[in-house]
């Protein structure tokens, strides 16, 4: 019997401590220096590789046609604009440590945008054109040359920085443009500041899909790990500058004021707390 019950007694120990170990973006990991369900240390070099792939041309110019509602967000729709030049209709950072700001602000939204990596650079790893586009001027999706590049995954090109490596890496070689489309519902709060859903998004580079509804785990930041803090429900985008000479063309963006945002690969949102 003694035995018998110390068996009992041990399962429901082992199943405390699955129940326990059931970390989420509404329950995260207790260490911030790991991703919110406890999986990966951030910037983890052991953390896989996603597999090479080929873009998808055809997909890429489905995405790139702009729907009737969309904002083109050309050089006169950002703040402060001396900090970046207009080349021609291309966005360029110069070396000024300024990131730059979208005049109007935004919440839920579908987004397109294509940037280049300078062509023959001889930086590796987080130094080789690195920037990013921050949702909200909150969350970001990583933008790098990591075509022959390698970093730490949540680290590359379309990675949820910090938080998700991209699903498949179909970059261009530098010194050819790249396409993201994007579509991102925002995150809510109560009225005590705890969030409700997070932030998510589906990515897709040069047309193939990297990003399916992935949660954001809070703020993007370097580390440790960032939670969610209660904020407006429209903030303005933000491209990076990175100490990386970066360009940028064919900027658009379709405000989805319902939240009701549909990618080809499904609809976003859908977590809910346990």
């Amino acid at each position: 019997m003694k035995k018998f019950l110390m068996l009992v007694w041990l399962g429901l120990a082992v199943d405390q401590s699955s129940q326990a170990a059931d970390y989420d973006v509404f329950n995260p990991h207790p260490d911030n220096t790991y991703t919110a369900d406890g999986k990966w240390k951030l910037h983890d070099r052991e953390r896989p590789q996603p597999p090479r792939v080929a873009p998808d041309e055809a997909r890429q110019r489905e995405l790139a046609i702009a729907p009737a509602d969309a904002v083109r967000l050309d050089f006169s729709k950002w703040k402060d604009t001396r900090i970046w030049h207009d080349e021609g209709g291309v966005i360029v950072s110069r070396p000024a440590p300024r990131d730059l700001e979208s005049l109007d602000s935004f919440g839920s939204v579908r987004l397109h945008l294509e940037w280049m990596a300078p062509a023959d650079s001889p930086k590796t790893d987080q130094n080789r054109a690195n920037s990013g586009v921050f949702l909200m001027n909150t969350y970001e999706v990583q933008i790098l040359d990591t075509h022959e590049n390698v970093t730490y995954a949540d680290g590359m090109a379309g990675a949820l920085y910090a938080v998700k490596p991209p699903d498949a890496n179909p970059l261009r070689p530098s010194g050819e443009w790249q396409a993201y489309d994007i579509w991102f519902k925002r995150p809510t709060f109560d009225d005590k500041g705890a969030m409700v859903t997070p932030a998510c998004v589906t990515v897709y580079i040069n047309g193939v899909l990297a990003q399916n509804n992935a949660p954001f785990d809070g703020e993007s930041v370097y580390q440790p790990r960032k939670p969610y803090r209660k904020h407006a429900d429209k903030l303005s985008l933000r491209l990076q500058f990175h100490n990386e000479v970066i360009s940028f063309r064919n900027i658009w963006v379709q405000p989805i004021d319902n939240d009701e945002v549909m990618a080809p690969a499904g609809r976003l949102g859908g977590y809910e707390r346990k």
